[in-house]
């Protein structure tokens, strides 16, 4: 399969550079699989498409502040380390900026409570990082970090707390799972008492979502891995609706992949966790999920593969066009889909 068959223009404007006001009240596109239609809402109206008994699965990861600015010692000038993954201990994985500068055995002071010595470099380039603190990471990260938007995100985000969920729970991520952004916490409360179930994954969203395919067929591209958890509780309320007949909603692809994940690993849905490098396109076998509330994506992304693996590559494409006709706004912070 060509990777050039997921390609598709978009014009600069039509990326979201800042969030909605109010989270629900984004665009919605509704594409109906069983009549072929497509339906123009707004997100608040999902709840119209959701049946009691049913079961919405939502990411609850929480982004982390992951861009740190820092110097050398006794230097004056501005490094960027951008943290991917904790590898262990307090050793972490990142990108860097400017490389020539953070070489092997290099010291960053990224403030008076953080700083840390690089201590091996990958093949692909990252360095990791031994970093030196007192105390608990996390709380220090959000003190000297700034939160990762992505790179077609250029404006300034004011409010970094529109770049979480309001269902955000466990630290991890360095890029928001962002079909999530919608929900307002009186949303997700209409949802639940109108009698659909809401379950919780959580996977650990990675830098290599934003990557596009690069290899000629999409068969040839290497998958980022990302850490999940599934326990037990949310297993059994995703089993039971399976059971009854009634519909696995994923929020996001991330939600999609976990689950998906697991099921092709064990063969069934159970609690689980670890690494995930699933590759979803065109040909793919879905055995939990039904339906899938996500964005818009990029072209000759894995995301839009995922998508099209759901549905059919070329109605994917044609509702993007469609999108495009009546100006809905793409990516991270743009409008949404419903994939019924």
């Amino acid at each position: 399969m060509n990777t050039k068959d997921f390609d598709f223009e978009l014009d600069e404007s039509f990326i979201a550079q800042h969030p909605e006001d109010k989270r629900s009240e984004s665009k919605l596109m509704v594409l109906n699989r069983k009549d072929n239609t497509i339906e123009h809402k707004k997100f608040y109206n999902i709840i119209d498409y959701l049946n009691p008994g049913d079961v919405l699965v939502v990411n609850d990861s929480k982004v982390i502040p992951a861009r740190l600015f820092g110097h050398r010692p006794d230097r004056e000038e501005e490094l960027e380390v951008f943290l991917l993954n904790n590898t262990e201990g307090k050793k972490w994985e990142c990108l860097v900026k400017p490389g020539r500068k953070m070489k092997l055995g290099t010291k960053v002071i990224f403030s008076d409570k953080l700083s840390g010595t690089v201590v091996d470099i990958t093949e692909e380039g990252h360095r990791i990082f031994d970093m030196e603190y007192e105390g608990i990471f996390n709380e220090i990260l959000e003190e000297v970090g700034k939160m990762p938007l992505p790179p077609y995100i250029t404006e300034r985000l004011e409010d970094s707390s529109k770049y979480q969920t309001v269902y955000a729970k466990y630290d991890g991520s360095v890029a928001a799972p962002t079909a999530g952004l919608h929900f307002t916490e009186e949303l997700l409360e209409k949802i639940k008492e109108k009698g659909v179930k809401v379950a919780h994954v959580t996977l650990h969203v990675g830098l290599g979502t934003f990557k596009p395919v690069s290899d000629d067929k999409i068969e040839d591209h290497k998958m980022h891995s990302e850490y999940y958890i599934l326990n037990k509780e949310n297993a059994d309320i995703i089993n039971q609706a399976k059971r009854s007949g009634h519909k696995v909603i994923a929020v996001g692809t991330t939600s999609i992949r976990t689950l998906e994940s697991i099921a092709k690993k064990l063969g069934h849905l159970e609690a689980d966790s670890g690494f995930t490098e699933i590759f979803i396109y065109p040909g793919f076998k879905f055995e939990v999920v039904d339906s899938l509330i996500t964005n818009f994506h990029l072209p000759k992304s894995t995301l839009i593969m995922l998508i099209s693996a759901l549905y059919d590559r070329e109605k994917i494409l044609n509702a993007y066009e469609v999108a495009k006709e009546n100006h809905y706004r793409f990516f991270s912070f743009g409008d949404a889909m419903f994939i019924n």
